[in-house]
């Protein structure tokens, strides 16, 4: 056992080669999804109900609550031997319970679209699913590829992207949201701020960025929410746009990534070809 490979997760924990009947909880949707993806589908006995992709494979899978009140009685009693966790949509205090009767808690992080690369290849690794990582990240590395070629014909621009409303709450820089839509060139706002998913002031916000995101997830933007915001800023800050977004196509790591980074650029080009021109370019 000394001399197998380890592998060390966003914590900084080591893991080695899970037996090939090991039970997977995944409480991360995109990581769900990428579990399914490297045919780990039998092996998963728990997810949350925000795992949706892929819904026929997931509709049989066992749910736990939510990312962040997970049943803890409800997973302890489906026995899992790995738990697969984010930094970002797991709280820590119920993850340090889920350690005291799971064996293998495994913490991901990812931060930028190159980050699922790691990723893939981590979960590929611990499970025996190298040559299926492998598949993932030719096509991830190809995506973003393309995605950085496409935002290269375009000038840099800022855009304030809501994920909340009451409060407004947006993206740091410093988030994976953010960090992908630079890829097709977008950069948000605020430039700095001490907290991940900071509150905002929406006239203050928008000042800085001629196009604003309404993001469907977490909060469900929908048209009435773009209408209104819309005609909140024709009267205080005119020449703003309001756009709805994929949430998943701009927030979702693991395998949905290669959609999304496809997506992006086609909806940011897409903008370009809108008959009020450019979005974000000064006047």
């Amino acid at each position: 056992m000394g001399s197998d490979p380890v592998y060390v997760d966003a914590r900084g924990a080591p893991h080695r080669r899970a037996a090939a009947d090991a039970r997977i909880a995944c409480l991360v949707p995109s990581i769900t999804e990428l579990v399914c993806d490297l045919g780990l589908a039998p092996q998963l006995v728990a997810r949350t109900g925000f795992c949706i992709h892929p819904r026929e494979v997931l509709d049989g899978i066992p749910k736990v609550g939510g990312t962040k009140d997970v049943d803890l009685a409800r997973l302890r009693a489906l026995a899992p031997t790995h738990v697969i966790v984010n930094i970002d949509e797991n709280e820590k205090p119920i993850v340090d319970q889920i350690a005291t009767f799971v064996p293998h808690v495994i913490v991901t992080h990812p931060n930028a679209p190159q980050d699922n690369l790691a990723l893939a290849r981590l979960i590929g690794a611990i499970f025996g699913r190298e040559a299926a990582a492998e598949k993932i990240c030719a096509a991830l590395t190809a995506a973003l590829g393309a995605a950085l070629q496409a935002a290269a014909v375009w000038p840099r621009e800022n855009v304030l992207y809501l994920v909340w409303k009451d409060p407004w709450m947006t993206v740091a820089p410093d988030t994976y949201i953010s960090r992908t839509l630079a890829a097709v060139g977008w950069d948000t706002v605020p430039a700095a701020t001490s907290t991940r998913y900071p509150q905002v002031d929406i006239l203050e916000a928008a000042r800085d960025a001629r196009v604003v995101l309404l993001s469907s997830e977490p909060y469900m933007f929908r048209e009435p929410h773009a209408a209104a915001l819309q005609a909140e800023l024709d009267a205080c800050l005119p020449g703003r746009r309001v756009l709805l977004i994929d949430g998943e196509m701009a927030s979702w790591y693991g395998s949905r990534a290669v959609l999304g980074l496809a997506y992006l650029p086609a909806f940011r080009a897409a903008c370009y070809n809108s008959p009020l021109g450019p979005v974000g370019r000064k006047a």
